[in-house]
């Protein structure tokens, strides 16, 4: 993509998702994602009243009289994308392709982030973590997020999501409210479940799941190739056949609903998104659901 072209993209994806942040999602993000739990402010003398167990007894020993600590609540969040950047988000058969609607989603998340003065980081992951982007605030900031978004070229098409939910746990320390944005095909196994209820105890995590119509569904068309986007395997489909369309739409439908499983048994929100749909809508769902 040229330079100029890049500029004219970023500054369309700009004015769409910023727009949406400000007038849409603003209070709704911040009642569904604001700074959670209590961070340590001083200490002081103890008064009557005062909680004793907030007493800090080495304080107190030293000076040798009662001294509490203080809390006050976090204010600020530190929120991270978790962006799939494997082969299969260059599928689409509707409106937009799934990289398409990806990258407007992070961008609005990202925007919505820095209006509430929260950090804002993204890990895009393939079947390794590609890249990482520490959290940070500001537009100019955001601005590098979404110019990523449009330009990043993985070094590899698989997908291992387990891969990205360790980088996190490992990478950040402090909790942050992280959201998952994938198609979740190749997400299943103890070890994915495993690492989803690891990740989702330290995190507040949200899974952003996207999908197109056509996988959950064959049309009738005669035979068609077939071609993994993410193995290059390739494979001949009679879809003439009502048993060959039936058997893919259960196992596409088995597949969602043992991510479904996964996801409630590991306590982490989700919403589904279609590349047909306004995500906006499903973003709304999630945050009013959370509030």
């Amino acid at each position: 993509m040229e330079s100029t072209d890049l500029i004219k993209k970023v500054r369309q994806i700009e004015i769409k998702t910023r727009g949406l942040s400000n007038h849409i999602f603003a209070g709704e993000y911040h009642s569904a994602f604001k700074g959670r739990g209590m961070a340590f402010s001083e200490v002081r003398e103890y008064q009557y009243g005062d909680d004793v167990r907030n007493i800090d007894w080495n304080v107190t020993a030293r000076m040798n009289r009662p001294f509490i600590k203080i809390f006050e609540e976090e204010r600020e969040n530190t929120v991270l994308l978790l962006i799939d950047v494997s082969g299969s988000r260059e599928f689409g058969t509707q409106t937009r392709f799934k990289k398409n609607l990806i990258t407007e989603m992070a961008a609005t998340l990202a925007f919505s982030t820095i209006q509430n003065n929260d950090k804002i980081g993204v890990i895009f992951f393939s079947d390794c973590v590609e890249e990482f982007i520490p959290p940070k605030k500001g537009k100019k900031h955001v601005l590098r997020i979404i110019r990523e978004l449009l330009t990043f070229q993985p070094k590899n098409r698989g997908t291992n999501i387990t891969e990205a939910l360790r980088y996190m746990t490992n990478a950040i320390r402090k909790r942050c409210t992280a959201f998952i944005i994938s198609d979740f095909i190749t997400a299943s196994g103890e070890e994915f479940e495993k690492s989803l209820r690891i990740a989702g105890h330290k995190h507040d995590i949200a899974a952003l799941r996207i999908a197109d119509r056509r996988e959950d569904d064959l049309p009738n068309v005669g035979l068609m190739l077939l071609r993994d986007a993410e193995t290059g395997e390739q494979k001949w489909i009679d879809t003439s056949s009502e048993e060959v369309r039936k058997i893919y739409a259960q196992r596409a439908a088995q597949r969602v609903a043992d991510l479904k499983q996964a996801l409630l048994r590991s306590a982490i929100d989700s919403v589904d998104v279609y590349t047909e749909e306004d995500y906006v809508k499903s973003l709304l769902m999630l945050f009013k659901r959370r509030a």
